[in-house]
């Protein structure tokens, strides 16, 4: 048994990849190379003894000593984060967010603005994924979350439900006899899909050519400039269909099984900052929720 930490670059380097699940994005974050990357996680996984990646042709996945450790290592730096913080100055009204990029964008960017006028003291920070973190980002005070319900590893609430449905450019002819033989878009790896919304429809689904990619953003972008029609929900596109840049030519809606949910790290709770921006939060999403009514 080993009585030392291995080194702290060793453990940063295995977050990086574990979060990217490539050693290329690793040593784009890193500022390294990526044999460097490579050379690090080998001499990381010499000291533990046993691997924490499969190497696969096209990208990483976890181990399961992988799954195991990424938690561990990420609520250290989050407990050295905090700590340095802590010693460096007073951090109470600097707030770090965390959200996936189509949120962030289209939904908390336009209602920033009503944020600062209303709390001029409140640094924010806000960072963006790709795909949610199984745990909470680090260094992270506020994040929210689509997915399914979080595992309650840090307080989690529930902020919203929605549903989702096709949308097209204005103009764009399709009917639901024709739909299956239209381009079509949508986001990765979620219950929310074209399969389970033509199946609430009653439609026979011939399991049509699907173009996927990892954020909604992509699929949006498409569909507004005529390219096809994607998946969205009202929290992402409502403020689009009502500027007139997209439509949503049936009238079907299904309830999604994933939904957005608060979630507050421990030493949030006791940030003033932190706790306004939760606040504000919630009752803009209240509000929003009643305009839609």
């Amino acid at each position: 048994m080993k009585n030392a930490l291995p080194p702290l670059g060793w453990l940063r380097t295995f977050e990086a990849a574990a979060r990217h699940l490539s050693f290329t994005g690793a040593a784009r974050d890193l500022n390294m190379t990526q044999s460097a990357v490579s050379q690090q996680i080998k001499s990381l996984e010499g000291y533990l003894g046993q691997p924490l990646f499969h190497r696969r042709p096209r990208a990483l996945e976890l181990t399961e000593a992988g799954i195991t450790y990424l938690p561990v290592v990420r609520e250290a730096f989050r407990t050295l984060l905090q700590g340095t913080r802590a010693v460096t100055g007073d951090q109470r009204n600097t707030v770090q967010v965390q959200s996936n990029i189509t949120f962030a964008a289209n939904w908390l960017a336009p209602r920033l603005p009503r944020f600062q006028t209303r709390h001029p003291d409140i640094r924010l920070t806000i960072s963006t994924e790709l795909w949610e973190p199984r745990e909470m980002a680090e260094g992270a005070s506020v994040e929210i979350r689509y997915s399914l319900r979080p595992a309650d590893t840090v307080r989690t609430e529930l902020l919203r439900t929605d549903h989702y449905y096709p949308v097209c450019a204005p103009g764009y002819q399709v009917t639901l006899g024709t739909l299956a033989d239209q381009p079509l878009y949508d986001c990765s790896n979620l219950l929310s899909n074209w399969a389970n919304w033509a199946e609430a429809c009653g439609l026979h689904w011939p399991d049509p050519p699907i173009t996927y990619s990892t954020t909604y953003l992509v699929s949006l972008s498409v569909a507004m400039a005529g390219g096809g029609l994607c998946l969205a929900h009202d929290t992402i596109a409502r403020h689009l269909i009502e500027d007139g840049r997209l439509v949503a030519p049936f009238g079907h809606r299904e309830a999604m099984p994933e939904a957005y949910y608060l979630l507050l790290s421990p030493q949030a709770e006791q940030t003033p900052g932190a706790v306004a921006f939760a606040d504000w939060l919630r009752n803009e999403i209240i509000e929003d929720g009643a305009t839609q009514t």
